[in-house]
C-alpha cells in the first residue's frame, strides 16, 4: 500500500479540504465580528458627539455573533460540498472493481 493508492489519496484530500473549511470558518466568523465591532464604534462615537443616549454594545454584537455563525457555517458547508463533489467525481474514494 503506497501513498499513490486512490483511497489513501482521497482520505488525504478530505483531510485537507476539512482543514481549509475550518480555516475559512474562522476567517469568515472573525470578519463578521470585526465588521460589527467597527460599526458599533462608529455608532457609539456618533451618539456621543450628538449627545444621544449611550449605544449598548450588546445590541450590536449579539446579532453579529448569530450572523457570523450562520455565514461562517454556510461558507464551510459550501467548501465541504465542493470537496465531496470533487472527490466523488474523481472516483478516488471508490474501490477498484474485481
Amino acid at each position: 500500500m503506497g501513498w499513490r493508492e486512490p483511497r489513501r489519496l482521497a482520505r488525504l484530500a478530505w483531510a485537507l479540504w476539512i482543514v481549509w473549511a475550518v480555516v475559512a470558518w474562522n476567517v469568515v466568523f472573525d470578519h463578521v465580528i470585526v465588521a460589527a465591532g467597527r460599526a458599533y464604534l462608529q455608532a457609539a462615537g456618533d451618539a456621543a458627539r450628538a449627545g444621544a443616549p449611550y449605544v449598548r454594545i450588546d445590541q450590536w454584537m449579539r446579532p453579529a455573533v448569530t450572523n457570523g455563525l450562520w455565514t461562517a457555517s454556510a461558507a464551510a458547508a459550501v467548501i465541504l460540498a465542493v470537496a465531496w463533489l470533487g472527490i466523488r467525481l474523481s472516483g478516488a474514494g471508490r474501490r477498484p472493481r474485481a
